[in-house]
């Protein structure tokens, strides 16, 4: 019982957070953009990646020397913080760095909360219990979006980040109040060498790896891009955008819980092909969008949701049935930087691609090819029990 209700609270937990994070994610980039340019944009993204890929590799030694609640309370101390940084800040040496600060709490938060979502599960099916964290952290985003649209008009990004701080406020409460009696257990620690080397050798392990890292990968380049395609060349305000954004999040809400379920009996392997084909055709067909509907790109959006949110639930519930119980904070903080990577890897490669080709929409076109490879991949992947 005890254990069931402590999972009750990183529930709350990650509803909480995931509102603050949800409301900025998507506007970080416009953000960012009234500083710098187009191409500088994708160039602090890369920065706070490569520290945050180091800070994560550092992660289990954090946490088996300040204990996973300890953690968790510094870094949500810290996304406050960026967030009051990023509302006043109005210059770049502070708006620049107090970002890279966000990036990096941001996920050493989620790595924290799967780390207490382990702890509390223990025996219980991994499918079901994945599934359905992640439909109350995508609740949380689809409601961000709702509202994301009328705060910006009213207030600008500085009514964003203040609002984003004040939910910060919710989780340290949240983490200091209702998990007070809270032991850490005695976290294995390894080396960073060792950790590479458990996923290298576990196929298992290291294709869910490369499975995650491309979808990560494609959250990575729709976040960083799409507010810019329909705000910038396709004229939608942000009103509409948060409309777009709301619908198009709400695969997430109804899928995650019912396909967790559902890997629970018939293993993840087809339902992972099935949402890979269904991601690829329906971001092939975005280039070949003109017309700025806000129904016409609710729907395709939505459909691009659909598959990602059917390749995400299944990653996630394939890895945590594969991980070793014992080692649990080093596969997860390694497992987690598919994350960060992925924003080393979108605009890096964006970046030359922007440069050379005639129209921006050919992204689209680019991100269809890498989604294809996460396919090829999953052909070769096998179930697990």
């Amino acid at each position: 019982m005890e254990m069931k209700h402590n999972r009750k609270i990183i529930y709350l937990a990650g509803f909480l957070f995931s509102i603050p994070m949800a409301l900025t994610s998507y506007i970080n980039s416009s953000f960012l953009e009234s500083y710098v340019s187009e191409f500088y944009v994708g160039i602090i993204y890369v920065i706070a990646s490569i520290i945050t890929i180091w800070s994560l590799l550092k992660m289990p030694k954090i946490v088996a020397r300040l204990g996973n609640k300890l953690t968790i309370i510094l870094f949500s101390f810290l996304i406050f913080l960026s967030f009051i940084l990023l509302a006043f800040g109005n210059t770049v040496s502070i708006i620049i760095p107090a970002f890279i600060l966000y990036f990096i709490s941001i996920n050493f938060i989620i790595a924290s909360l799967d780390i207490f979502i382990e702890d509390f599960s223990k025996n219980s099916p991994v499918g079901s219990l994945r599934g359905f964290y992640l439909m109350v952290i995508n609740f949380a985003w689809v409601i961000a979006q709702i509202i994301s649209g009328s705060i910006i008009d009213k207030s600008s990004f500085l009514g964003i980040y203040l609002f984003s701080a004040g939910f910060m406020v919710l989780v340290l409460f949240t983490f200091i109040m209702f998990l007070h009696d809270f032991k850490d257990e005695k976290y294995k620690r390894l080396s960073i060498f060792k950790t590479i080397k458990i996923f290298i050798e576990n196929k298992h392990l290291s294709k869910i790896y490369l499975i995650n890292l491309i979808v990560k990968f494609f959250f990575a380049w729709m976040v960083i891009y799409t507010p810019i395609y329909l705000h910038e060349y396709l004229g939608f305000d942000w009103n509409s955008t948060g409309i777009i954004f709301s619908i198009m999040l709400l695969p997430f809400v109804l899928l995650d819980f019912p396909l967790g379920k559902l890997s629970d009996t018939i293993g993840e392997k087809r339902m992972l092909i099935a949402g890979f084909f269904i991601t690829i055709l329906s971001v092939l067909v975005i280039p070949f969008i003109k017309e700025p509907s806000l129904w016409l790109w609710a729907f395709i959006l939505f459909m691009t949701r659909v598959g990602a949110a059917t390749v995400e639930v299944m990653s996630e519930s394939y890895f945590f049935k594969v991980i070793n119980k014992d080692e649990c904070p080093n596969e997860i903080s390694f497992f987690r930087n598919t994350f960060a990577l992925s924003y080393i890897i979108a605009p890096a490669l964006a970046i030359p691609i922007l440069l050379f080709v005639p129209s921006f929409k050919y992204l689209f076109f680019v991100l269809s090819a890498i989604l294809l490879i996460g396919f090829f991949i999953t052909l070769k992947l096998r179930d697990v029990k």
